[in-house]
């Protein structure tokens, strides 16, 4: 009788620890914001920052755009957000992670797998109750030599953002994804790729989607911004009709004055009846739906 009981009970701790498993899945997206500069990659993290938020997500914005304009469209304090310093130039940090000074002599003194679980902590800012920006900078590029302190660190950074637990994490990059390579795939599954309808774009976005799909992250969509009329639409069909089955879903939506009137802060436009967002709102549960 008592061995029964006891298998009794260690199922129902099974059964307890699924549930609580698949529950806090649901509270976990990994997505990254990407495309060619002047698009709207940031209002689109924004906004899914916000919405996400209003749905009672707690979210980590992630600003890795090299402009840095994400925690003003988040609605950080004006002057707040101007004294930010980005993880890529906080160099007392990087030196104290990886043992070398960016700028310096490191040689064998860098250490490739630095600890930086306190790094939100550190320098994550609180915009709302439910939404935070951590502000890293941009990696520097292969030309200058990829082996540094700053992107590794960075790296680093990536890697552990993608092991926190009930977080929408959403990440607002420069146009491309490999320079993060296997940091993002490992925890990744969304990668949003931006674009508007012109022939130039559209070509950066297959690119980028072919990219994010060699580092591992298996659910690509293509949001297309801008559309102000039906014939922007068959234009950017035109041009993706030879991208396959590369995106999961595309995404088509219409220029918003609404947006401009109220840039760089995004968060009063979603109680206004606004196409741009009704669009981002398709988008937000379209991640939810495929977020297993």
């Amino acid at each position: 009788m008592a061995g029964k009981s006891k298998k009794k009970l260690v199922e129902v701790a099974k059964e307890l620890k699924e549930k609580s498993s698949m529950e806090n899945k649901d509270l976990e997206f990994r997505i990254v914001i990407t495309g060619k500069g002047g698009v709207g990659k940031t209002t689109t993290s924004a906004i899914l920052s916000h919405l996400f938020a209003k749905d009672g997500y707690k979210v980590l914005a992630i600003d890795e755009d090299p402009q840095m304009n994400l925690p003003y469209s988040l609605g950080l304090d004006e002057e707040k957000a101007k004294e930010i310093v980005p993880l890529s130039h906080n160099f007392d940090y990087i030196e104290e992670k990886t043992g070398a000074r960016p700028g310096s002599s490191w040689g064998l003194f860098l250490s490739l797998t630095p600890d930086v679980d306190d790094v939100v902590d550190k320098f994550g800012i609180k915009v709302t109750d439910n939404i935070s920006v951590l502000v890293m900078g941009t990696v520097v590029q292969a030309a200058t030599g990829c082996l540094c302190p700053e992107n590794t660190l960075l790296d680093a950074v990536v890697r552990y953002i993608s092991l926190r637990k009930n977080e929408v994490i959403i990440m607002d990059t420069q146009a491309g994804v490999e320079h993060f390579g296997r940091a993002l795939s490992k925890g990744f599954r969304h990668c949003v790729v931006v674009t508007d309808y012109t022939f130039n774009s559209i070509q950066v976005a297959k690119h980028t989607a072919t990219l994010a799909k060699q580092i591992g992250i298996p659910n690509v969509y293509l949001l297309v911004n801008k559309i102000r009329k039906e014939s922007d639409i068959e234009k950017a069909k035109k041009y993706l009709s030879d991208s396959g089955d590369i995106f999961k879903k595309v995404f088509f939506a219409k220029h918003s004055e609404q947006v401009l009137d109220n840039e760089p802060f995004v968060a009063p436009v979603l109680e206004l009846e606004d196409e741009y967002v009704k669009t981002l709102m398709e988008l937000k549960e379209e991640l939810k739906k495929n977020n297993e």
